[in-house]
C-alpha cells in the first residue's frame, strides 16, 4: 500500500525501508505521517467495546443549580445588626404565632372538655329523672296492687258475711224442722243406748198369756177373732211407721241438700 504525504513532506518509504522510517526523526518545519503496525484481533475488540460503551446512552445526573450568593448593593454599607434584628423578630413573630395557635387550640380543647362535662352532667340528670320516674310508677304500680288486694280481701270478706247471712236464715227457717230432725236424732241415740231394754219392755207389754185352759170352743174362737184383729192392728202400726219412716228420710235428705247448697254459696 502506498501513502501519499502530506504537501511540503519527503517521501520517506522511498529512502528508507518502513522499520526504518519510522525510526528516522522528521525534519524540522514538516509534517509527515507516522506508520503503525496493524492492530492485532484483542485490541480491535476492546476498542470496538470502547466504543459501544462510549455510544450507549449514559443516566442523566440529577442536576443541582448553582448556588447564587446574595447580592450585596454595590456602594452601600451591609448592616449585620439590622438583618440579625429583622431575623430575631421574625423568629419572635412565627414563635408567638405559634404560642397563639397553641394557646387557642387548648382553648377549644378546654371548651370541648366543658361541653362533654356538660353533656355528662345532663345524661346524668336524664338518668336520675328517669330512674326516679320509673321508681314513681313502680311505688303506684305497688300501692294499686296492694289497694287491689285489698279491695278483693274486703269484697271477699262482704261475700263469705252475705253466704254466712244467707245460712243463717237458710238455718232459721228450717228451725222448726231441723230442731224436730234433732229431737229425733237424739231420741234415736237414746233408744240405740236403750234399744234392748225398750225392745224387751214392748214385748212384755204386748206379749199376753193366753189362758185358754178353761175357755170353752166359743170363747177360743172370740180368743182367736181378737188376735187376729190385733195382728191387723199391729201390721197397719207397722205399715204407718215404715210410712212415716219414709217421710222422714224424704225430709232429712231434701234438709241435708239445703245445707250443702248453702255452704256451697
Amino acid at each position: 500500500m502506498r501513502l501519499e504525504p502530506e504537501r511540503g513532506s519527503l517521501r520517506t518509504h522511498a529512502l528508507f525501508p518502513p522499520s526504518e522510517a519510522s525510526a528516522v526523526p522528521p525534519a524540522p518545519g514538516s509534517s509527515r505521517l507516522l506508520l503503525s503496525p496493524p492492530p492485532l484481533p484483542e485490541e480491535e475488540a476492546a476498542e470496538e467495546e470502547e466504543e459501544e460503551e462510549e455510544e450507549r446512552p449514559k443516566p442523566s445526573r440529577p442536576v443541582v443549580p448553582p448556588l447564587i450568593p446574595p447580592k450585596i448593593p454595590e456602594g452601600e454599607r451591609v448592616d449585620f445588626d439590622d438583618i440579625h434584628r429583622k431575623r430575631m423578630e421574625k423568629d419572635l413573630l412565627e414563635l408567638q404565632t405559634l404560642i397563639d395557635v397553641h394557646f387557642e387550640q387548648r382553648k377549644k380543647e378546654e371548651e370541648e372538655l366543658v361541653a362533654l362535662k356538660e353533656r355528662i352532667e345532663r345524661r346524668r340528670a336524664e338518668r336520675a329523672e328517669q330512674q326516679r320516674f320509673r321508681t314513681e310508677k313502680e311505688r303506684e304500680r305497688q300501692a294499686k296492687l296492694v289497694e287491689e288486694k285489698m279491695r278483693k280481701e274486703e269484697e271477699e270478706a262482704k261475700k263469705r258475711a252475705e253466704d254466712d247471712a244467707k245460712k243463717k236464715k237458710v238455718l232459721s227457717n228450717m228451725g222448726a224442722h231441723f230442731g224436730g230432725y234433732l229431737v229425733k236424732a237424739e231420741q234415736k241415740r237414746g233408744k240405740r243406748q236403750t234399744g234392748r231394754e225398750m225392745k224387751l219392755r214392748i214385748l212384755s207389754e204386748r206379749k199376753k198369756p193366753l189362758n185358754i185352759d178353761h175357755m170353752g170352743e166359743e170363747q177360743l174362737r172370740e180368743k182367736a177373732q181378737e188376735l187376729s184383729d190385733w195382728i191387723h192392728q199391729l201390721e197397719s202400726e207397722k205399715f204407718d211407721l215404715m210410712e212415716k219412716l219414709k217421710q222422714q228420710k224424704y225430709e232429712i235428705n231434701v234438709l241435708y241438700n239445703r245445707i250443702s247448697h248453702a255452704q256451697k254459696l
